[in-house]
């Protein structure tokens, strides 16, 4: 009868100590992540619809766009442009884009929470004939730093050496790009990107980038509205759309 009791016994602590780890474990998986940092690296899928606004054409369509976190520190991303020219009437694939993030490092002080190093690949698929796409290679290696200056702004500065292969007639240039991308945090659920950019070849390119950024529910669903204006070549870039944390 002892004997009896004390296998009992060991099977309830067995049980209890695989029912705290099971617990222990389902709390884990239900942390909510924080995309209001981009160094924070996720599986997801983002959808927009697109609206490119120029001095002698628009296009519009949709921008598909697939990121796959091999780990917290290493994501790739895809990102895939189906667009319609008003001038020329076509639609198609416009020029698809390639980035690889790596976290190199995090949380080195209480400010600086990270730097990451990228590689960033823009290939011409899209036809420049039909307006679609722009006819060069663009290759580009940087990092960026993540600086925390209160609880609800933070900075990622970063630069960049930027290539860009010739196109028809004309020089490959080389040269670098600056951006200061800021993230603004209104509250747990929302927040804003505001990342003026420069790149700076044979001629200088000015642009920025506004993304607020609304969590639908946190760790499946956010949308977003964003506004990119390029000063230098006057085009306009208005996007909405929603991305599926997977």
């Amino acid at each position: 009868m002892r004997k009896m009791k004390n296998t009992i016994k060991h099977k309830s602590i067995l049980f209890l100590a695989l029912l705290a780890f099971m617990v222990g474990n389902a709390q884990e998986s239900k942390k909510e992540i924080d995309p209001s940092k981009p160094t924070n690296l996720y599986t997801q899928f983002n959808t927009l619809a697109e609206i490119n606004s120029g001095n002698k054409f628009n296009t519009y369509g949709t921008r598909l766009n697939f990121q796959y976190a091999f780990n917290p520190d290493n994501l790739l991303l895809v990102e895939v442009p189906l667009l319609y020219n008003d001038f020329t009437e076509k639609f198609g694939l416009s020029d698809t884009r390639v980035r690889y993030f790596h976290a190199l490092k995090r949380n080195i002080t209480k400010r600086l929470i990270a730097i990451a190093p990228y590689a960033d690949i823009t290939i011409p698929t899209g036809s420049f004939k039909n307006g679609l796409g722009s006819d060069v290679w663009s290759l580009a290696a940087g990092v960026v730093a993540g600086y925390v200056i209160s609880p609800k702004i933070s900075m990622f500065p970063g630069v960049g050496f930027v290539h860009v292969t010739a196109p028809s007639g004309a020089k490959s240039q080389s040269g670098v790009s600056f951006q200061t991308n800021m993230s603004i945090s209104f509250s747990k659920k929302s927040f804003l990107f505001v990342n003026p950019i420069v790149t700076v070849l044979a001629k200088t390119n000015w642009q920025a980038e506004l993304n607020y950024n609304y969590i639908i529910k946190p760790n499946k669903l956010k949308v977003n509205a964003g506004w990119i204006p390029n000063f230098t070549n006057e085009i306009n870039t208005f996007r909405v759309g929603a991305t599926f944390f997977l």
